[in-house]
């Protein structure tokens, strides 16, 4: 039977639910039959596919690779993923530089079958990182399935808390943020920035994220979703203003979404 969560309210207070309960939805998932009977795969051959080639053409093998990154609606573009995976992250002018996700640069890096020193897959612990990273997007995925809010939701308080803590320029951190679709829309709901905002200039839409980021939030840098309260800070936003949008009552409803922003903020941790 297909994993189901269990998520008994919408918006901020199933928010608040979900985050109590995470840790051991989380574990249901990773024990449903279909999930290890996936994963035992990957640990089993990782180690020696040692090409993109060989990565593309085990399917069972690339479903985990690419859902370890949210990656996995391309499982049959497999042209495509094995380009991917053979641009060197070093040269700027290399496919996965180029693409506007940056998830695949990350997915390329990680295999690292067009670095120096690669490919990783042999290295100790790929395939338990791949493992996890694989079950907590499967997770994420069923939450999307009955509540996408929820989902992104989750999306942004994983991917921010790793984002926050890589070295980078304050820019860069903010471009990570940018080139990271479902984070970007976290961001854009949160902000309520208008639809059609990223055909705006780069440079204008990172002036625009940063400037009302610091309204909303008190800090305009991306360092400061090191502190978990900040990250849940966003995520309310977020959810808050979704509700707004899925509203008939959108417009009438944006002067109450003013009141309960000024309401002290109830922080705490996911799981």
């Amino acid at each position: 039977m297909t994993f189901q969560p269990v998520l008994p309210l919408s918006g901020y207070a199933g928010w608040r639910f979900l985050a109590r309960t995470a840790e051991s939805q989380r574990d249901l998932v990773a024990r449903a039959p279909a999930t290890q009977r996936e994963t035992a795969a990957f640990r089993e051959r990782i180690g020696r596919t040692q090409t993109a080639e060989a990565l593309v053409a085990d399917r069972a093998l690339l479903r985990v690779a690419l859902g370890a990154f949210g990656l996995e609606a391309d499982v049959n573009n497999r042209a495509f993923i094995r380009k991917v995976l053979e641009s060197p992250s070093a040269d700027p002018k290399s496919l996965a530089n180029r693409l506007a996700d940056k998830r695949y640069l990350e997915f390329a890096r990680a295999f690292g079958f067009a670095e120096p020193g690669g490919p990783f897959t042999r290295r100790a612990g790929f395939a338990d990182r791949m493992i996890s990273a694989y079950q907590t997007r499967q997770f994420e995925i069923a939450v999307g399935n009955k509540d996408e809010s929820m989902r992104l939701a989750l999306t942004a308080e994983r991917e921010l808390s790793a984002l926050a803590s890589r070295q980078g320029t304050p820019d860069a951190l903010w471009f990570g943020v940018m080139g990271n679709p479902p984070l970007r829309q976290v961001f854009e709901t949160a902000l309520g920035l208008p639809r059609g905002f990223g055909a705006l200039d780069i440079d204008r839409q990172l002036a625009v994220f940063r400037e009302k980021t610091g309204r909303a939030l008190g800090s305009g840098e991306i360092a400061q979703f090191a502190d978990r309260g900040r990250r849940e800070d966003l995520v309310r936003l977020f959810l808050l203003r979704s509700e707004l949008r899925a509203s008939p009552f959108a417009a009438p409803a944006a002067s109450a979404l003013t009141l309960v922003q000024a309401i002290p903020r109830a922080r705490g941790p996911l799981g």
